[in-house]
């Protein structure tokens, strides 16, 4: 049979598309790093360690992040998270938490008092009512509904420094001093599937009732199983003006790197305070960040702000770059 012209194009195209198709097909998918935990601060080095007593053996992140802060919750030596937090100015130690699950599944409380581990009541809100947020007293009757225990969480250091601060009575927050930190943790396990926890006393000597965005979905925290999570700290009030956490993330959705949605966050709360004229020489934010494939990155206002990682390679702290260099 005579080959014509035109037909010994067609064969040679559907050869080669057929070349190309296989040799993409046997392309191997790109390596993903995980299990990989971050964590705000130094104090991350500690709680990443007890989160990957379960990440490590193949462990849910939900389970990794709820076991990794609680570590810091409980630390009363650490009085800007859980017991041994500093009180508002009235004396009370108010915690506020919340957390979120690879299925968009969240929980949170706000001014709870009495309670060790508000990060793990946030949890039971998730788990166990139709709710997604509660609150001062009714916070703490569910958290005691489900067996917690009731104690004091003023410890006598944080007592003696909250007199000291009555003395005064003024308010002024210090760049990178623990009187507004947190802790966020964000994590990826073996199967895939991220979650985060975000669980602090917010600020030293704050107004009675004082939210920040640590407990608020979408500024302190914020997780997107199909693109990555992220969690803030710092001055909270900073955050949650233009709704951070989720701002990291869809701006990673929408094609940035964790290290560069961090950056273009931080630079959207600097133009608000830019656009108030206010001036931010007294305030720090800093987001980390973690993508579906475990790439992470981190940035802040100003310098200070370090994070945590380990994974299957190594554990370390990193001081995150900033954006105010002079």
């Amino acid at each position: 049979m005579k080959v014509t012209r035109r037909d010994f194009f067609i064969k040679s195209s559907i050869v080669t598309g057929a070349l190309a198709l296989d040799i993409n097909c046997a392309q191997p998918a790109a390596k993903v790093n995980k299990p990989i935990v971050l964590s705000t601060w130094n104090f991350g080095i500690r709680a990443n360690k007890e989160a990957w007593t379960i990440l490590g053996q193949g462990g849910k992140a939900l389970d990794a992040i709820e076991k990794g802060v609680r570590l810091i919750e409980a630390d009363p030596n650490e009085h800007s998270v859980g017991y041994g937090g500093r009180p508002d100015r009235d004396g009370h130690v108010t915690l506020d938490a919340c957390i979120m699950d690879e299925k968009a599944n969240i929980g949170a409380v706000l001014c709870l008092e009495h309670i060790m581990h508000p990060i793990t009541v946030a949890r039971k809100v998730m788990e166990e009512t139709p709710h997604v947020m509660l609150s001062g007293e009714g916070a703490l009757d569910f958290a005691l509904s489900q067996g917690m225990e009731k104690i004091n969480l003023l410890t006598p250091d944080s007592e003696k420094a909250w007199k000291d601060w009555l003395e005064k009575g003024e308010y002024k927050p210090k760049v990178n001093v623990e009187n507004h930190d947190t802790i966020g943790m964000i994590a990826l396990d073996d199967q895939g599937n991220l979650s985060g926890a975000c669980t602090t006393s917010g600020m030293a000597y704050k107004m009675r009732g004082r939210i920040g965005d640590s407990p608020i979905i979408g500024a302190g925290l914020y997780v997107d199983n199909e693109v990555g999570a992220a969690t803030a700290t710092g001055h909270g009030e900073e955050v949650v003006r233009v709704v951070g956490s989720f701002l990291v993330v869809e701006l990673m959705r929408s094609g940035l790197s964790p290290q560069k949605a961090c950056e273009e966050a931080v630079v959207r709360i600097k133009q608000k305070f830019d656009l108030r004229q206010a001036d931010l020489k007294d305030t720090q934010i800093g987001f980390i960040a973690l993508s579906k494939t475990g790439e992470y990155g981190a940035y802040c206002l100003q310098k200070g702000f370090n994070f945590a990682v380990q994974d299957k390679v190594e554990s370390k702290l990193i001081d995150a770059d900033y954006l105010i260099k002079t």
